[in-house]
């Protein structure tokens, strides 16, 4: 049996061995902290606009374990905020169990407090990798999901300093790259005016911290929207990721949305200013701690990859999630992640690697994002299903649709319904 090592346990490499191990392999996945899902474990929002319909490909192709999870750990189905419809919220305090549970049940290896900062290479291929305890992990292939966000220095040079985020660089050590480890260069994203790097888009606010009124309103809706008063705004939407969210609905008022804690959709606002708003005259952050200061800072470390997830110049080496390009969201996260798995075995089996169709929005967004990466306007931008320039694209190409039905049938058409689930 082919052996997958996957470094890193966030959303991407969950669904790597999750696709690998479908596909009949041994697998063991490396994690640095203490707990799966990575910034997954303070997202939340699933299926809103483009994400509909690639989740549903996803499922239609035999890969959709992680988001019928979030499906079934929904604290709210089908709602809507600015600029956002028919979103579902997961329970940020029930799916990372879940998870685990699922994939320990599958047979995946799984340990935490492991990070990788050694590897040997031969011949363009890794052979093992090395944990700072000396710890040897060899296998047949490897998938690189360690994501693109801090280590700690950089969130110190790039963005406001070390907000305390979940990503807990002081306490488990910073994100360490595989692909930077095997000698390829990475690239870096940079934000409108040229700057490097791009900061987490919203915090969490303890929900208890906030008036009775607010927390009823989260609980029985799922979203709240406070106006603000003007001399109370704060414009951070230059600086986010998430470029589906810089919306002028974002700024001018305080957003809310219940995934167990309160998802303020902002990267960060002053505290003090925060409790001068009614309601919120006690408010405290949940994640990042810091989240009156800043936020953590992304996408400094993208492998260099073909369309089928493999890194260019290591052989045996796939990337997924951030890693793989400017790709924003839990949803393409686990799109690339059950690609990248999926092609591990392939390539370690000796098989043709899999390519997702450009008519499929999955494919045609890895595609897409590749090719505007080769351009300094293209850096610039972030990539998602759920809004800003890759919503648009879709829904220009019409490949933005709701039917379930209608979408499996495009998959079956292309020759891919429950591609993942075939034990290769």
């Amino acid at each position: 049996m082919k052996k997958i090592i996957v470094v890193g346990g966030g959303w991407s490499g969950c669904a790597a061995a999750i696709g690998a191990r479908k596909a009949g392999a041994e697998v063991t996945v490396l994690e640095r902290t203490d707990m799966l899902l990575g910034t997954g474990l303070v997202g939340g929002i699933m299926r809103n606009n483009g994400r509909y319909t690639a989740t549903e490909e996803i499922i239609a192709m035999g890969g959709g374990d992680l988001f019928e999870i979030c499906d079934k750990s929904a604290r709210h189905t089908n709602i809507n905020f600015p600029g956002h419809k028919h979103a579902n919220l997961y329970d940020i305090a029930k799916t990372h169990g879940e998870v685990l549970e699922h994939m320990l049940s599958m047979g995946i290896q799984i340990f935490f407090n492991i990070r990788i900062t050694k590897l040997e290479r031969n011949n363009g291929q890794i052979l093992r990798v090395e944990d700072e305890n000396g710890n040897i992990y060899a296998g047949d292939v490897f998938v690189d999901a360690t994501g693109t966000a801090g280590p700690m220095n950089n969130c110190i040079k790039y963005g406001n300093g070390c907000a305390m985020c979940i990503l807990r660089c002081p306490s488990f050590g910073g994100r360490v790259s595989i692909t930077g480890l095997a000698n390829i260069e990475e690239s870096m994203g940079t934000k409108a005016d040229g700057s490097i790097g791009a900061m987490s888009g919203s915090c969490k606010l303890y929900k208890e911290s906030l008036s009775e009124e607010i927390q009823k309103e989260l609980n029985e809706k799922g979203v709240a929207v406070v106006p603000l008063p003007t001399e109370l705004i704060e414009d951070h939407l230059e600086v986010k990721a998430c470029q589906q969210y810089a919306l002028p609905e974002f700024k001018d008022n305080i957003v809310l949305l219940d995934t167990g804690h309160a998802k303020l959709m902002t990267p960060y606002y002053n505290l003090e200013t925060l409790r001068k708003i009614p309601g919120f005259e006690n408010a405290r952050y949940e994640d990042p701690y810091s989240g009156g200061k800043g936020n953590s800072m992304r996408y400094f470390a993208m492998a260099p990859r073909d369309n089928h997830l493999k890194v260019d110049g290591i052989d045996n080496l796939f990337c997924c999630g951030e890693k793989a390009g400017l790709l924003v969201g839990h949803t393409e996260a686990i799109v690339t992640g059950t690609l990248a798995g999926h092609n591990s075995v392939r390539h370690a089996l000796g098989k043709d690697l899999l390519l997702l169709p450009e008519c499929l929005s999955t494919g045609d967004a890895i595609a897409y994002v590749k090719e505007r990466m080769t351009t300094p306007d293209g850096m610039s931008k972030k990539y998602t299903f759920s809004g800003s320039v890759y919503f648009e694209r879709m829904q220009k190409l019409g490949t933005y649709i709701l039917d379930s039905s209608a979408i499996s049938k495009r998959v079956e058409e292309c020759g891919l319904k429950n591609i993942f689930l075939n034990k290769l």
